[in-house]
């Protein structure tokens, strides 16, 4: 009998022992949802998981035309928004996607948007190791700086035609940047060893400090200087 009673006791022992373990491992795994709830930051949106858009738009005219705050931050730049159907509303398109659509060009590239996106996640990144900013920032500022602020157009007919100084709207000052830090940096990269996505972080980081290197600030100059002259 005694060596029943033992071999039952040894038996019931372990199963406590068992109970207490699970009750643990339910808390510790309780405590590392907690965790990740904390770490992931519910509220808050990051592109690629990683750049915040605590970002400020410097020039006011151009605040309601680059959407990159509030509900026009995402996670990625990819959100297959119907923004070609109505006129304007591409204004409400995240910025950063913005940019990936004007990557898509010139035949090979037509469509691929995963490929486009990739690039500009890589520059993202390449402008962060080189500038120690948010990228994110930098992109807007080259934006701001990239939009010529004036232009000339024809006027007249019938033979006669003059150009004539124009102002430019700030919703095309915005899509102009675009098309034109897209097509330098499509430029740069053509024929030569750099990739795409270095190419791309030179061009913006070189627009956001307004230098003459970058190939839009170069062609807004021009389009200013002309339209200077036909004022």
């Amino acid at each position: 009998n005694k060596a029943t009673t033992a071999t039952m006791a040894d038996v019931e022992e372990p199963i406590v022992d068992e109970e207490v373990v699970e009750v643990e491992e339910e808390e510790e795994e309780y405590e590392e949802e907690e965790e990740f709830a904390a770490v992931a930051g519910a509220n808050e949106v990051k592109l690629f998981g990683k750049w915040t858009f605590d970002v400020e738009v410097r020039d006011i005219s151009l605040v309601d035309y680059i959407a990159c705050t509030g509900d026009h931050a995402t996670y990625l730049p990819h959100t297959a928004g119907r923004y070609a159907k109505k006129r304007f509303r591409k204004a409400s398109c995240p910025i950063v996607e913005r940019l990936v659509c004007c990557l898509m060009r010139k035949g090979n590239n037509a469509g691929k948007k995963i490929q486009a996106c990739r690039i500009v996640q890589h520059t993202l990144e390449i402008i962060y190791l080189l500038t120690d900013q948010n990228p994110v920032q930098v992109v807007v500022d080259a934006i701001i700086n990239s939009g010529p602020r004036e232009d000339s157009t024809r006027v007249g007919g019938a033979g006669v035609v003059r150009r004539q100084a124009v102002d430019m709207s700030p919703f095309r000052r915005v899509n102009y940047a675009l098309y034109l830090l897209a097509t330098g940096a499509r430029e740069a990269s053509f024929r030569n060893l750099k990739t795409m996505a270095e190419c791309l972080a030179e061009e913006l980081i070189n627009a956001a400090r307004g230098s003459s290197n970058s190939y839009a600030i170069k062609k807004k100059d021009e389009i200013e200087r002309v339209s200077k002259s036909n004022r």
